[in-house]
């Protein structure tokens, strides 16, 4: 959405690769398959393609099973330095998942809970079992780039009795104008993002993390997306939104030099239990598609400030050429308006401000108005929120094109901590520091 990642359903915020990391599925562009992609394979362990099993857990393919395909083979690590769910492309299927933690339950029970979703998250992220009492619904497939990201919301801290490791950055986000928030359905304690290239992958991870909550913790809201499934396109291009809008062209990159400074906690920041980790804000932003649809071409082109077909600028040139923001037509007007959503949120016009966007779309039916419950799930990640998705939303508050066309509906701001290190778990540092 943004003209280098926005905080509202648009066109910007991404390379030609979704998600900033030139994979395919969670597999490097350039490189190898996933070291358990070839299964029938010694190195195939975890992976299931036809009834034969153990009693428990998954077991090898049978001698001469046909191999999975790409998309059900691609693994994603667990064990890494920035936790997964971040940096790699975007996923077919994806949950995001608040939980409160119980009445009673404080920092104890929740370093337990940790603990057993980071073990279940490494199991199923390898394509193993979820445990002993695993529900079998993601037998047959294998990891289909599954992560599983974990983080801590403003309230977590007092619940238990961390309010001096409490972030700063993580100070509750101010209100904007386009806000009609649900309560009931923003913030929480602790919040999971799942994400897969398969639904049943990832409604499996879903299933094995409200159990493994237990007593601990309860589910305060959950929300369901989807993008395009990897492969489905001739070639690997920018996702479409449900506006039919190339979103996310302007996505900072991996290979830039100063992506880790934009989307990380440095190693040296505080607090250093979040070191290596990253903000994320996370808005259910409901497009009004029904008066957007009504739009002609030209008039949807004009709010957005680049071609429906390409999105390339108005200005001239592709997708990636850059937009020319002084250029006007032969009566003198600028070529991309001024409150063009593309114009407004570039990095150059909100002071260097830039957001990591790895959105999902959503559609919950029709609602009792009759119209599409439809939109964007949408996710940004960033160093500090006060630095990234802050100034751009206020921006967007003064006079973006495209706010008549969209609702912000729900909000959620989580402090993700760094990837836990061989043995041990998501936010160790904090709830044992």
């Amino acid at each position: 959405m943004a003209e280098q990642s926005i905080p509202v359903a648009g066109t910007e915020g991404g390379g030609s690769v979704e998600g900033g990391t030139s994979t395919e599925g969670g597999v490097p562009a350039g490189g190898g398959i996933s070291r358990r992609a070839l299964l029938g394979t010694a190195g195939a362990t975890g992976l299931v393609l036809g009834a034969a099993g153990g009693a428990v857990g998954y077991a090898s393919a049978p001698a001469g099973a046909t191999p999975l395909t790409s998309v059900g083979s691609t693994e994603v690590m667990f064990h890494v330095k920035h936790q997964p769910g971040i940096t790699e492309g975007l996923q077919a299927r994806g949950h995001l998942v608040a939980f409160d933690l119980a009445a009673g339950a404080g920092r104890k029970e929740a370093a337990a809970l940790l603990r057993r979703w980071s073990q279940t998250a490494r199991r199923l992220m390898a394509g193993e079992a979820s445990g002993s009492d695993d529900t079998d619904v993601a037998r047959d497939a294998g990891p289909s780039s599954l992560t599983l990201t974990f983080g801590f919301g403003h309230s977590f801290f007092a619940r238990t009795g961390l309010e001096k490791q409490r972030p700063v950055a993580l100070d509750p986000l101010p209100d904007f104008s386009s806000d009609q928030l649900d309560k009931a359905r923003s913030n929480g304690d602790l919040w999971v993002q799942i994400g897969a290239n398969d639904a049943l992958v990832a409604f499996h991870a879903l299933r094995a993390v409200q159990k493994d909550a237990g007593s601990a913790a309860k589910v305060r809201w959950q929300m369901n997306g989807f993008n395009r499934t990897p492969g489905a396109t001739a070639h690997p291009m920018t996702a479409r939104n449900l506006m039919g809008q190339l979103d996310g062209t302007r996505n900072p990159k991996p290979n830039e030099p100063d992506f880790d400074q934009r989307v990380f906690v440095p190693e040296s920041g505080t607090p250093a239990w979040m070191a290596n980790g990253s903000y994320a804000v996370v808005r259910r932003i409901r497009m009004l598609l029904d008066d957007w649809e009504k739009l002609s071409l030209g008039a949807q082109e004009a709010v957005i400030g680049r071609r429906k077909a390409n999105g390339a600028a108005l200005s001239g040139g592709t997708e990636t050429t850059p937009m020319d923001l002084e250029k006007t037509d032969a009566k003198g007007d600028l070529v991309v308006p001024i409150n063009a959503h593309a114009r407004i949120t570039r990095p150059d016009q909100n002071g260097g401000a830039a957001i990591l966007r790895r959105p999902f779309s959503y559609h919950d039916g029709i609602d009792a108005d009759g119209v599409p419950d439809a939109g964007l799930l949408f996710v940004c990640w960033q160093a500090d929120p006060l630095r990234g998705f802050v100034p751009l939303q206020r921006k967007l508050d003064r006079g973006d094109a495209l706010s008549p066309y969209i609702r912000h509906e729900a909000s959620g701001l989580f402090a993700v901590p760094g990837g836990a290190a061989e043995g041990e778990y998501v936010g160790q540092a904090l709830l044992e520091g």
